[in-house]
Protein backbone atom coordinates (compact mmCIF):
# COMPACT_ATOMS: atom_id res chain seq x y z
CA UNK A 1 0.00 0.00 0.00
CA UNK A 2 1.27 3.18 -0.63
CA UNK A 3 1.22 6.54 1.06
CA UNK A 4 -1.28 7.83 -1.54
CA UNK A 5 -3.90 5.44 -1.10
CA UNK A 6 -4.59 4.91 2.78
CA UNK A 7 -4.26 1.26 4.58
CA UNK A 8 -7.31 -0.14 6.26
CA UNK A 9 -6.63 0.83 8.90
CA UNK A 10 -9.92 1.77 11.23
CA UNK A 11 -10.44 6.09 11.85
CA UNK A 12 -13.13 8.16 13.49
CA UNK A 13 -16.44 8.83 10.47
CA UNK A 14 -16.12 11.92 9.10
CA UNK A 15 -19.45 14.11 7.94
CA UNK A 16 -20.58 13.04 4.68
CA UNK A 17 -18.33 14.05 1.84
CA UNK A 18 -19.61 15.02 -1.46
CA UNK A 19 -17.42 11.70 -3.41
CA UNK A 20 -19.38 9.47 -0.57
CA UNK A 21 -22.05 8.44 -3.32
CA UNK A 22 -20.98 10.15 -6.44
CA UNK A 23 -22.09 8.18 -9.88
CA UNK A 24 -20.18 7.15 -12.36
CA UNK A 25 -21.93 10.06 -14.60
CA UNK A 26 -21.12 12.48 -12.02
CA UNK A 27 -17.51 11.68 -11.68
CA UNK A 28 -17.06 11.78 -15.76
CA UNK A 29 -18.23 15.21 -14.98
CA UNK A 30 -16.09 16.18 -12.55
CA UNK A 31 -13.19 15.00 -14.84
CA UNK A 32 -14.10 16.64 -17.53
CA UNK A 33 -14.24 19.74 -15.80
CA UNK A 34 -11.39 19.11 -13.88
CA UNK A 35 -12.78 19.97 -10.63
CA UNK A 36 -11.40 16.32 -9.12
CA UNK A 37 -8.71 14.14 -10.16
CA UNK A 38 -8.86 10.07 -10.62
CA UNK A 39 -6.18 10.27 -7.80
CA UNK A 40 -8.05 12.05 -5.27
CA UNK A 41 -11.19 10.27 -5.87
CA UNK A 42 -9.51 6.73 -5.41
CA UNK A 43 -7.98 8.41 -2.18
CA UNK A 44 -11.37 9.28 -1.24
CA UNK A 45 -12.21 5.46 -1.63
CA UNK A 46 -9.81 3.18 -0.02
CA UNK A 47 -10.21 6.05 3.04
CA UNK A 48 -14.11 4.37 3.20
CA UNK A 49 -12.93 1.02 2.34
CA UNK A 50 -10.36 1.71 5.63
CA UNK A 51 -13.35 2.65 7.88
CA UNK A 52 -15.95 0.07 6.84
CA UNK A 53 -14.53 -2.98 5.41
CA UNK A 54 -13.73 -4.16 9.24
CA UNK A 55 -17.45 -4.39 9.67
CA UNK A 56 -18.52 -5.07 6.05
CA UNK A 57 -16.45 -7.46 4.19
CA UNK A 58 -17.04 -6.34 1.01
CA UNK A 59 -13.31 -7.74 -0.74
CA UNK A 60 -11.68 -10.84 -0.67
CA UNK A 61 -8.46 -9.08 -1.99
CA UNK A 62 -7.95 -5.14 -2.06
CA UNK A 63 -5.73 -4.08 -5.13
CA UNK A 64 -4.32 -0.61 -4.15
CA UNK A 65 -0.85 -0.59 -6.49
CA UNK A 66 -2.82 -1.41 -9.29
CA UNK A 67 -5.36 1.23 -8.35
CA UNK A 68 -2.99 4.22 -8.16
CA UNK A 69 -1.23 2.87 -11.50
CA UNK A 70 -4.50 3.08 -13.45
CA UNK A 71 -5.78 6.45 -11.44
CA UNK A 72 -2.39 8.30 -12.52
CA UNK A 73 -2.75 6.99 -16.00
CA UNK A 74 -6.34 8.11 -15.92
CA UNK A 75 -5.16 11.63 -14.41
CA UNK A 76 -2.97 12.12 -17.25
CA UNK A 77 -5.27 11.47 -19.78
CA UNK A 78 -7.91 14.15 -18.23
CA UNK A 79 -5.33 16.64 -17.88
CA UNK A 80 -4.67 16.89 -21.59
CA UNK A 81 -6.52 19.60 -23.12
CA UNK A 82 -8.41 17.42 -25.99
CA UNK A 83 -8.92 14.54 -23.56
CA UNK A 84 -12.83 15.05 -24.32
CA UNK A 85 -12.00 13.66 -27.70
CA UNK A 86 -10.14 10.63 -26.99
CA UNK A 87 -10.58 9.72 -23.27
CA UNK A 88 -12.10 6.66 -22.58
CA UNK A 89 -15.30 6.01 -21.29
CA UNK A 90 -14.60 4.89 -17.94
CA UNK A 91 -11.47 6.91 -17.56
CA UNK A 92 -10.73 7.09 -13.88
CA UNK A 93 -13.48 5.29 -12.63
CA UNK A 94 -13.23 2.63 -9.81
CA UNK A 95 -14.72 -0.82 -9.71
CA UNK A 96 -14.37 -4.25 -8.38
CA UNK A 97 -14.62 -7.75 -9.40
CA UNK A 98 -16.82 -10.26 -8.02
CA UNK A 99 -14.27 -12.95 -7.06
CA UNK A 100 -14.84 -15.50 -9.51
CA UNK A 101 -13.84 -13.03 -12.69
CA UNK A 102 -10.20 -13.58 -13.35
CA UNK A 103 -7.46 -11.24 -13.29
CA UNK A 104 -3.90 -12.14 -14.33
CA UNK A 105 -1.60 -11.78 -11.67
CA UNK A 106 -4.17 -11.20 -8.53
CA UNK A 107 -5.82 -13.55 -6.31
CA UNK A 108 -9.18 -15.23 -7.89
CA UNK A 109 -10.49 -17.73 -5.30
CA UNK A 110 -14.22 -18.35 -5.71
CA UNK A 111 -14.29 -17.69 -2.09
CA UNK A 112 -13.48 -21.44 -1.96
CA UNK A 113 -10.70 -23.01 -0.58
CA UNK A 114 -10.18 -25.16 -3.69
CA UNK A 115 -8.64 -21.78 -5.03
CA UNK A 116 -7.06 -20.39 -2.29
CA UNK A 117 -4.32 -19.05 -3.51
CA UNK A 118 -5.34 -18.99 -7.36
CA UNK A 119 -3.28 -16.46 -9.29
CA UNK A 120 -4.71 -16.92 -13.07
CA UNK A 121 -2.55 -16.03 -15.91
CA UNK A 122 -4.96 -14.35 -17.75
CA UNK A 123 -7.44 -11.06 -17.82
CA UNK A 124 -11.12 -12.18 -18.34
CA UNK A 125 -12.80 -10.75 -20.88
CA UNK A 126 -14.76 -8.43 -18.67
CA UNK A 127 -11.50 -7.08 -16.76
CA UNK A 128 -9.80 -6.50 -20.20
CA UNK A 129 -13.02 -4.31 -21.19
CA UNK A 130 -13.10 -2.26 -18.40
CA UNK A 131 -9.21 -1.72 -18.39
CA UNK A 132 -9.26 -0.39 -21.83
CA UNK A 133 -11.97 1.90 -21.10
CA UNK A 134 -9.64 2.96 -18.58
CA UNK A 135 -11.40 2.00 -15.06
CA UNK A 136 -9.46 1.66 -11.71
CA UNK A 137 -9.87 -1.87 -10.66
CA UNK A 138 -9.65 -1.56 -6.47
CA UNK A 139 -9.94 -4.77 -5.48
CA UNK A 140 -11.77 -8.23 -5.82
CA UNK A 141 -15.09 -8.35 -3.91
CA UNK A 142 -16.97 -11.24 -2.13
CA UNK A 143 -19.06 -13.49 -3.30
CA UNK A 144 -20.60 -16.97 -2.32
CA UNK A 145 -18.39 -20.03 -2.90
CA UNK A 146 -18.50 -20.29 -5.95
CA UNK A 147 -21.08 -18.00 -6.83
CA UNK A 148 -23.68 -20.55 -5.07
CA UNK A 149 -23.90 -22.21 -1.56
CA UNK A 150 -25.17 -19.72 0.44
CA UNK A 151 -23.35 -17.32 2.75
CA UNK A 152 -21.40 -19.24 4.69
CA UNK A 153 -18.89 -18.93 7.74
CA UNK A 154 -16.82 -21.84 7.25
CA UNK A 155 -14.85 -20.41 3.80
CA UNK A 156 -11.11 -18.80 4.40
CA UNK A 157 -12.91 -15.45 4.13
CA UNK A 158 -16.74 -14.23 5.65
CA UNK A 159 -19.77 -13.39 4.09
CA UNK A 160 -20.20 -9.87 3.22
CA UNK A 161 -22.92 -7.41 5.89
CA UNK A 162 -25.30 -5.38 4.37
CA UNK A 163 -24.27 -1.38 4.78
CA UNK A 164 -28.36 -0.71 5.60
CA UNK A 165 -28.39 -2.58 9.09
CA UNK A 166 -25.94 -4.55 11.27
CA UNK A 167 -26.22 -7.73 11.40
CA UNK A 168 -28.52 -8.23 7.84
CA UNK A 169 -26.89 -9.55 5.08
CA UNK A 170 -26.66 -8.34 1.12
CA UNK A 171 -27.84 -10.40 -1.38
CA UNK A 172 -27.43 -13.25 -2.77
CA UNK A 173 -23.88 -14.48 -4.92
CA UNK A 174 -22.62 -10.47 -5.54
CA UNK A 175 -22.86 -9.70 -1.97
CA UNK A 176 -20.00 -7.67 -1.67
CA UNK A 177 -20.90 -6.01 -4.68
CA UNK A 178 -24.41 -4.84 -3.56
CA UNK A 179 -22.57 -4.22 -0.11
CA UNK A 180 -19.70 -1.87 -1.20
CA UNK A 181 -22.04 0.04 -3.61
CA UNK A 182 -24.62 0.72 -1.36
CA UNK A 183 -21.67 1.66 1.39
CA UNK A 184 -20.08 4.46 -1.09
CA UNK A 185 -16.81 2.15 -1.07
CA UNK A 186 -17.04 2.33 -4.88
CA UNK A 187 -19.38 3.38 -7.58
CA UNK A 188 -19.42 0.36 -9.89
CA UNK A 189 -19.11 -3.47 -9.87
CA UNK A 190 -19.01 -6.33 -12.40
CA UNK A 191 -20.96 -9.62 -10.77
CA UNK A 192 -21.88 -12.49 -12.16
CA UNK A 193 -26.05 -14.05 -13.05
CA UNK A 194 -27.50 -17.47 -13.16
CA UNK A 195 -30.76 -17.77 -11.42
CA UNK A 196 -30.80 -13.53 -9.95
CA UNK A 197 -27.12 -13.15 -8.36
CA UNK A 198 -26.70 -9.82 -9.47
CA UNK A 199 -30.23 -8.62 -9.23
CA UNK A 200 -30.92 -10.13 -5.76
CA UNK A 201 -27.89 -8.00 -3.87
CA UNK A 202 -29.35 -5.05 -6.15
CA UNK A 203 -32.71 -5.34 -4.10
CA UNK A 204 -31.69 -5.29 -0.91
CA UNK A 205 -29.02 -3.18 -1.06
CA UNK A 206 -30.78 -0.56 -2.59
CA UNK A 207 -28.74 0.10 -5.57
CA UNK A 208 -28.99 -0.83 -9.39
CA UNK A 209 -28.22 -4.25 -10.90
CA UNK A 210 -28.76 -5.41 -14.48
CA UNK A 211 -28.43 -8.92 -15.61
CA UNK A 212 -28.10 -8.61 -19.58
CA UNK A 213 -29.13 -10.10 -22.51
CA UNK A 214 -27.18 -13.95 -22.47
CA UNK A 215 -24.55 -13.76 -24.85
CA UNK A 216 -24.28 -10.13 -24.87
CA UNK A 217 -21.34 -9.82 -22.74
CA UNK A 218 -18.48 -12.91 -22.44
CA UNK A 219 -17.64 -15.10 -20.11
CA UNK A 220 -14.19 -15.89 -21.18
CA UNK A 221 -12.06 -16.25 -17.89
CA UNK A 222 -15.30 -16.59 -15.36
CA UNK A 223 -15.43 -19.44 -13.02
CA UNK A 224 -18.46 -21.29 -13.99
CA UNK A 225 -21.65 -21.60 -12.17
CA UNK A 226 -24.05 -23.08 -14.91
CA UNK A 227 -23.25 -22.51 -18.49
CA UNK A 228 -26.60 -22.45 -19.61
CA UNK A 229 -27.50 -19.49 -18.19
CA UNK A 230 -23.99 -17.66 -16.76
CA UNK A 231 -24.31 -13.75 -17.54
CA UNK A 232 -21.51 -11.00 -16.37
CA UNK A 233 -23.55 -7.43 -15.83
CA UNK A 234 -23.37 -4.08 -14.03
CA UNK A 235 -24.03 -2.84 -10.99
CA UNK A 236 -24.01 0.72 -9.80
CA UNK A 237 -25.92 3.43 -8.24
CA UNK A 238 -28.82 4.47 -11.21
CA UNK A 239 -29.95 2.92 -14.30
CA UNK A 240 -27.23 5.92 -16.46
CA UNK A 241 -24.36 4.53 -14.77
CA UNK A 242 -25.42 1.14 -15.49
CA UNK A 243 -26.05 1.76 -19.34
CA UNK A 244 -22.53 3.41 -19.29
CA UNK A 245 -20.83 0.49 -18.24
CA UNK A 246 -22.58 -2.16 -20.16
CA UNK A 247 -21.22 -0.06 -23.28
CA UNK A 248 -17.79 -0.86 -22.09
CA UNK A 249 -18.57 -4.37 -21.79
CA UNK A 250 -20.61 -6.04 -24.70
CA UNK A 251 -19.55 -7.00 -27.36
CA UNK A 252 -18.30 -10.37 -29.40
CA UNK A 253 -15.74 -12.98 -28.16
CA UNK A 254 -14.68 -15.73 -30.14
CA UNK A 255 -13.78 -17.41 -26.54
CA UNK A 256 -16.98 -17.70 -25.53
CA UNK A 257 -18.98 -19.81 -27.41
CA UNK A 258 -22.37 -18.42 -26.39
CA UNK A 259 -20.64 -14.93 -27.01
CA UNK A 260 -23.14 -13.34 -29.42
CA UNK A 261 -22.10 -11.49 -32.75
CA UNK A 262 -23.52 -8.63 -32.72
CA UNK A 263 -22.98 -4.74 -33.04
CA UNK A 264 -23.64 -3.38 -29.23
CA UNK A 265 -26.22 -0.99 -29.24
CA UNK A 266 -26.12 2.54 -27.63
CA UNK A 267 -27.51 2.02 -24.62
CA UNK A 268 -27.77 5.96 -23.76
CA UNK A 269 -29.30 7.31 -27.10
CA UNK A 270 -33.10 6.77 -25.53
CA UNK A 271 -32.06 7.19 -22.19
CA UNK A 272 -34.31 10.57 -21.50
CA UNK A 273 -37.07 9.38 -23.92
CA UNK A 274 -39.47 9.03 -21.22
CA UNK A 275 -41.90 6.45 -20.69
CA UNK A 276 -45.54 8.20 -22.78
CA UNK A 277 -47.06 4.88 -24.82
CA UNK A 278 -44.49 2.25 -23.46
CA UNK A 279 -46.56 -0.92 -23.14
CA UNK A 280 -45.74 -2.36 -19.88
CA UNK A 281 -47.13 -6.19 -18.65
CA UNK A 282 -47.22 -6.13 -15.20
CA UNK A 283 -46.72 -9.54 -13.81
CA UNK A 284 -48.76 -9.21 -9.92
CA UNK A 285 -49.23 -12.64 -9.38
CA UNK A 286 -45.86 -13.91 -8.49
CA UNK A 287 -45.87 -11.68 -5.92
CA UNK A 288 -49.18 -10.19 -4.83
CA UNK A 289 -50.71 -12.91 -2.10
CA UNK A 290 -47.70 -15.23 -2.13
CA UNK A 291 -47.44 -16.04 1.58
CA UNK A 292 -43.46 -15.64 1.11
CA UNK A 293 -43.90 -11.92 0.35
CA UNK A 294 -43.23 -9.28 3.16
CA UNK A 295 -45.93 -7.03 3.37
CA UNK A 296 -44.50 -3.84 2.64
CA UNK A 297 -43.63 -5.09 -1.59
CA UNK A 298 -46.70 -5.45 -3.10
CA UNK A 299 -48.23 -1.81 -2.55
CA UNK A 300 -43.97 -0.40 -3.19
CA UNK A 301 -44.22 -2.03 -6.71
CA UNK A 302 -48.39 -0.75 -6.85
CA UNK A 303 -46.67 2.92 -6.22
CA UNK A 304 -44.43 2.56 -9.18
CA UNK A 305 -46.62 1.06 -11.86
CA UNK A 306 -48.54 4.51 -10.73
CA UNK A 307 -45.45 6.65 -11.56
CA UNK A 308 -44.80 4.77 -14.73
CA UNK A 309 -48.86 5.11 -15.18
CA UNK A 310 -49.08 8.49 -14.66
CA UNK A 311 -46.29 9.62 -16.85
CA UNK A 312 -48.01 8.03 -19.88
CA UNK A 313 -46.91 4.19 -19.76
CA UNK A 314 -49.80 2.14 -20.46
CA UNK A 315 -49.33 -0.36 -17.81
CA UNK A 316 -51.81 -3.74 -17.53
CA UNK A 317 -51.58 -6.81 -15.78
CA UNK A 318 -50.32 -10.30 -16.88
CA UNK A 319 -50.33 -13.66 -16.16
CA UNK A 320 -47.57 -16.08 -17.04
CA UNK A 321 -46.42 -19.30 -15.59
CA UNK A 322 -46.21 -19.83 -11.96
CA UNK A 323 -42.67 -19.22 -10.10
CA UNK A 324 -42.31 -22.49 -8.96
CA UNK A 325 -42.41 -23.75 -12.46
CA UNK A 326 -39.56 -21.74 -13.63
CA UNK A 327 -37.76 -22.59 -10.83
CA UNK A 328 -38.17 -26.47 -11.05
CA UNK A 329 -37.09 -25.89 -14.76
CA UNK A 330 -34.27 -24.19 -13.89
CA UNK A 331 -32.76 -25.59 -10.69
CA UNK A 332 -32.86 -29.23 -12.35
CA UNK A 333 -30.55 -27.70 -15.31
CA UNK A 334 -28.17 -25.68 -13.36
CA UNK A 335 -27.55 -28.08 -10.21
CA UNK A 336 -26.60 -30.52 -13.06
CA UNK A 337 -24.09 -28.35 -14.62
CA UNK A 338 -22.68 -27.11 -11.27
CA UNK A 339 -22.41 -30.90 -10.68
CA UNK A 340 -20.25 -31.63 -13.67
CA UNK A 341 -18.57 -28.13 -13.43
CA UNK A 342 -16.73 -29.32 -10.31
CA UNK A 343 -17.14 -32.80 -10.32
CA UNK A 344 -13.23 -33.61 -10.40
CA UNK A 345 -12.92 -31.29 -7.13
CA UNK A 346 -15.86 -33.57 -5.65
CA UNK A 347 -13.70 -36.76 -6.31
CA UNK A 348 -10.27 -35.37 -5.48
CA UNK A 349 -10.86 -33.43 -2.35
CA UNK A 350 -14.92 -32.71 -1.20
CA UNK A 351 -13.61 -31.74 2.09
CA UNK A 352 -12.18 -28.89 1.18
CA UNK A 353 -15.73 -27.24 -0.05
CA UNK A 354 -17.95 -25.59 2.05
CA UNK A 355 -20.41 -27.14 3.73
CA UNK A 356 -23.27 -25.28 2.40
CA UNK A 357 -21.88 -25.44 -1.30
CA UNK A 358 -20.86 -29.42 -1.00
CA UNK A 359 -24.12 -30.22 0.15
CA UNK A 360 -26.20 -28.96 -2.27
CA UNK A 361 -24.50 -29.32 -5.63
CA UNK A 362 -24.05 -32.95 -4.40
CA UNK A 363 -27.48 -33.49 -5.23
CA UNK A 364 -26.50 -32.86 -8.78
CA UNK A 365 -24.81 -36.14 -9.38
CA UNK A 366 -28.61 -37.71 -9.07
CA UNK A 367 -30.08 -35.88 -11.32
CA UNK A 368 -30.84 -38.77 -14.74
CA UNK A 369 -29.97 -37.22 -18.04
CA UNK A 370 -34.03 -37.91 -18.55
CA UNK A 371 -34.52 -35.46 -16.02
CA UNK A 372 -31.85 -33.03 -17.40
CA UNK A 373 -33.19 -32.75 -20.92
CA UNK A 374 -36.82 -32.65 -19.86
CA UNK A 375 -36.01 -29.58 -18.34
CA UNK A 376 -34.03 -27.82 -21.09
CA UNK A 377 -37.19 -28.57 -23.50
CA UNK A 378 -39.66 -26.90 -20.61
CA UNK A 379 -37.03 -24.06 -20.35
CA UNK A 380 -37.76 -23.44 -24.29
CA UNK A 381 -41.15 -24.17 -23.69
CA UNK A 382 -41.30 -21.11 -21.25
CA UNK A 383 -38.86 -18.89 -22.68
CA UNK A 384 -41.74 -18.85 -26.00
CA UNK A 385 -44.07 -17.62 -23.37
CA UNK A 386 -41.85 -14.77 -22.44
CA UNK A 387 -41.29 -14.09 -25.97
CA UNK A 388 -44.91 -13.97 -26.92
CA UNK A 389 -45.38 -11.68 -23.44
CA UNK A 390 -42.85 -9.59 -25.00
CA UNK A 391 -44.43 -9.44 -28.42
CA UNK A 392 -47.71 -7.81 -26.86
CA UNK A 393 -45.33 -5.73 -24.07
CA UNK A 394 -42.31 -3.50 -24.19
CA UNK A 395 -40.75 -4.38 -20.99
CA UNK A 396 -42.35 -6.44 -18.18
CA UNK A 397 -42.44 -5.53 -14.35
CA UNK A 398 -42.71 -7.37 -11.34
CA UNK A 399 -41.33 -7.36 -7.68
CA UNK A 400 -37.25 -7.56 -7.43
CA UNK A 401 -37.30 -9.31 -5.06
CA UNK A 402 -39.98 -10.71 -2.46
CA UNK A 403 -38.74 -9.64 1.08
CA UNK A 404 -36.25 -7.12 2.31
CA UNK A 405 -32.73 -8.09 3.17
CA UNK A 406 -32.40 -11.45 6.06
CA UNK A 407 -30.28 -11.62 9.24
CA UNK A 408 -27.27 -13.30 9.22
CA UNK A 409 -27.65 -16.09 10.58
CA UNK A 410 -24.15 -18.09 10.98
CA UNK A 411 -26.07 -21.12 13.14
CA UNK A 412 -28.22 -22.10 10.45
CA UNK A 413 -27.90 -24.19 7.40
CA UNK A 414 -29.20 -22.43 3.68
CA UNK A 415 -32.09 -24.05 2.71
CA UNK A 416 -31.94 -25.92 -0.94
CA UNK A 417 -35.10 -25.73 -1.34
CA UNK A 418 -36.49 -22.39 -0.88
CA UNK A 419 -39.10 -20.46 -2.33
CA UNK A 420 -39.07 -19.71 -5.90
CA UNK A 421 -36.55 -16.86 -7.09
CA UNK A 422 -38.63 -13.86 -9.02
CA UNK A 423 -35.84 -13.34 -10.65
CA UNK A 424 -35.56 -16.83 -12.30
CA UNK A 425 -37.83 -16.96 -14.80
CA UNK A 426 -35.61 -13.86 -16.76
CA UNK A 427 -32.76 -16.42 -16.79
CA UNK A 428 -35.04 -18.80 -18.22
CA UNK A 429 -36.00 -16.53 -20.82
CA UNK A 430 -32.70 -15.19 -21.56
CA UNK A 431 -33.24 -11.69 -21.86
CA UNK A 432 -31.99 -8.82 -19.82
CA UNK A 433 -33.70 -7.47 -16.41
CA UNK A 434 -32.57 -5.12 -14.52
CA UNK A 435 -33.49 -4.55 -10.68
CA UNK A 436 -34.08 -0.62 -9.22
CA UNK A 437 -34.73 0.73 -6.00
CA UNK A 438 -38.26 1.60 -5.27
CA UNK A 439 -39.00 2.08 -1.60
CA UNK A 440 -38.09 0.86 1.43
CA UNK A 441 -40.19 -1.21 4.41
CA UNK A 442 -40.86 -0.36 7.67
CA UNK A 443 -37.66 -1.45 8.64
CA UNK A 444 -35.55 0.70 6.72
CA UNK A 445 -34.11 -1.61 4.37
CA UNK A 446 -34.19 -1.34 0.75
CA UNK A 447 -37.52 -2.72 -1.60
CA UNK A 448 -37.06 -3.70 -5.37
CA UNK A 449 -38.45 -3.03 -9.19
CA UNK A 450 -37.51 -5.66 -11.59
CA UNK A 451 -37.94 -4.52 -15.25
CA UNK A 452 -37.06 -6.89 -17.88
CA UNK A 453 -36.92 -6.78 -22.27
CA UNK A 454 -36.95 -8.79 -25.00
CA UNK A 455 -33.80 -10.17 -26.10
CA UNK A 456 -31.01 -7.42 -26.91
CA UNK A 457 -33.32 -4.46 -26.16
CA UNK A 458 -31.56 -3.30 -23.23
CA UNK A 459 -32.09 0.50 -24.66
CA UNK A 460 -35.70 0.21 -23.56
CA UNK A 461 -35.10 -1.25 -20.26
CA UNK A 462 -32.99 1.18 -19.70
CA UNK A 463 -35.11 4.16 -20.97
CA UNK A 464 -37.93 2.87 -18.68
CA UNK A 465 -35.96 2.48 -15.69
CA UNK A 466 -34.23 5.63 -16.28
CA UNK A 467 -37.00 7.90 -16.62
CA UNK A 468 -38.47 5.77 -13.40
CA UNK A 469 -35.68 7.23 -11.32
CA UNK A 470 -35.67 10.55 -12.94
CA UNK A 471 -39.51 10.87 -10.90
CA UNK A 472 -38.37 9.19 -8.06
CA UNK A 473 -36.03 9.77 -5.75
CA UNK A 474 -35.10 5.94 -4.43
CA UNK A 475 -31.76 5.82 -6.11
CA UNK A 476 -30.78 8.94 -3.94
CA UNK A 477 -31.20 7.18 -0.56
CA UNK A 478 -28.22 6.05 1.04
CA UNK A 479 -27.44 4.38 4.57
CA UNK A 480 -26.13 6.63 6.92
CA UNK A 481 -22.98 7.02 8.46
CA UNK A 482 -24.30 5.62 11.45
CA UNK A 483 -25.91 2.45 10.23
CA UNK A 484 -22.32 1.22 8.56
CA UNK A 485 -21.37 -0.41 11.58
Amino acid sequence: MTSEVPGTSPAPAPAAHPLDYMTVAGLLGLYRRREVSPVEVLRHQFERVGRHESSLHCFVTQTPEVALARAREAERVWMRSEAHAFAPRLAGIPYGLKDVISTAGILTTGQSKILQHNLPSKDAAVETRMKLGGAVLMGKLTTYEFAHGGPSWDLPWPPAMNPWKPGYLPGSTSSGAGAAIAAGLLPAAIGTDTGGSIRMPAAVCGIVGVKPTYGLVSRQGVLPNTFTFDTCGPMARTVEDAALMLGALAGYDDEDVASADRAPADYLADLSRGVRGVRIGWVRHWYDGDANCHPDVAPAIEQAMKVLADAGAIVEEIRLSDLLVYQDCKTTISITEMFSAYEHEFRTRPQDFGLMFRNKVLSGSLIRAEDYFQALRQRLWLARELARAFREYDVIATAGWMTPADKARPDTLDKFLRPPNITTPFNIGGGPAMSIPCGLSAEGLPLSLQIAADHFDEPMMFRVGHAYQQLTDWHQRHPTEGMIQ
